[in-house]
């Protein structure tokens, strides 16, 4: 049993000692995949030419028409013709529960509160230091559901775009939050 276990070590630094030589893998005598670049690969950095793709240019766009996984497809523009239109037509997809409400308050409170204030007042933190200066107040303005949802994917006046922020029923989840708050500031 000794001597089987003394053959199998000896075996085995062997193998190692001649696996683990110094050459580099464009001089080994053998290659395994023939001529190709799979030991010498040719690397292409980002936006840089590639003579590999038809149009020529390495980092390659997605193809025309597709949709990321996880996104909806937006039909309402990014002009004002865009929000009319969605403040008049569009509607949420979910139902409202206090479990969406809840969902909605944290995650207005974690990107809207800090401008338009926690009751939806106008009175956020940056418009109390003078960061910012004009932010509307929920009851003096005609809202609807699609009007919050078109503000919060595009953005309007000095409000940037939200949608890469937050997903789709995060969004709705905030916009039912603001409906809320909307309608306790016109008590």
């Amino acid at each position: 049993m000794k001597n089987i276990f003394n053959i199998a070590v000896t075996g085995l630094i062997i193998v190692s000692m001649i696996s683990c030589s110094k050459e580099k893998p464009s001089e080994r005598s053998v290659q395994y995949m023939g001529d190709t670049d799979m030991y010498v690969p040719v690397p292409y950095d980002t936006y840089t030419s590639n003579p590999v793709f038809e149009n020529g240019i390495t980092a390659q766009l997605p193809v025309e028409g597709t949709i990321a996984r996880g996104n909806v497809v937006y039909d309402y523009p990014n002009s004002e013709e865009g929000y009319q239109m969605a403040k008049d037509s569009l509607h949420a997809p979910i139902a409202v529960s206090e479990e969406r409400l809840k969902k909605g308050e944290a995650s207005y409170k974690l990107y809207c509160a800090i401008c338009h204030g926690d009751t939806g007042d106008g009175m956020g933190t940056l418009v109390e230091n003078e960061k910012f200066l004009g932010v509307p107040n929920y009851k003096d303005r005609e809202i609807t559901e699609g009007s919050i949802y078109h503000v919060i994917m595009y953005g309007r006046n000095m409000m940037g775009s939200h949608a890469s922020q937050i997903t789709e029923k995060e969004r709705w989840e905030v916009v039912q939050y603001v409906e809320h708050l909307r309608t306790e500031l016109l008590k």
